[in-house]
């Protein structure tokens, strides 16, 4: 089954959230109002809506040796598209997690990095090597 996906989360200010998704990763926005923005990340629909402060407890996990936020979103793009993402966020000196290949020489090897966005959220970019094997080990 394929499908574009939805989320809707709070966000602390939507003119810095704006900024991030079009102006340094390049996602087109959506509809918006004064409160909300709707952004379009390849196709899938965020809506990020201001809110007060809130907490997530964000606790990490072991994956190969690489300690990983549990609580984050990404988006699988290709691979000319993920390296223009991260030249892209490399060069505005935003707090990356460095990229890593993971599951290597195996059907689901992957590249992925992630970065933080101005909301606290973690954001995941990953590359297939064969993206046809997104779902394999």
């Amino acid at each position: 089954m394929e499908a574009a996906f939805h989320i809707s989360l709070p966000c602390i200010s939507v003119k810095e959230t704006k900024n991030f998704y079009h102006e340094i990763i390049g996602a087109p926005l959506g509809r918006a109002a004064d409160g909300w923005v709707d952004v379009n990340l390849f196709g899938n629909q965020i809506t990020f809506i201001r809110a007060k402060k809130f907490n997530f407890i964000n606790p990490n996990y072991v994956f190969e040796g690489k300690i990983l936020p549990s609580f984050h979103f990404g988006v699988i793009v290709n691979e000319e598209v993920w390296k223009d993402v991260y030249n892209s966020l490399k060069k505005e000196k935003i707090g990356l997690v460095d990229k890593t290949i993971f599951l290597k020489e195996k059907s689901g090897e992957h590249k992925s990095f992630f970065v933080k966005d101005p909301n606290d959220y973690m954001l995941e970019f990953k590359c297939f090597k064969n993206p046809k094997n997104m779902f394999k080990s």
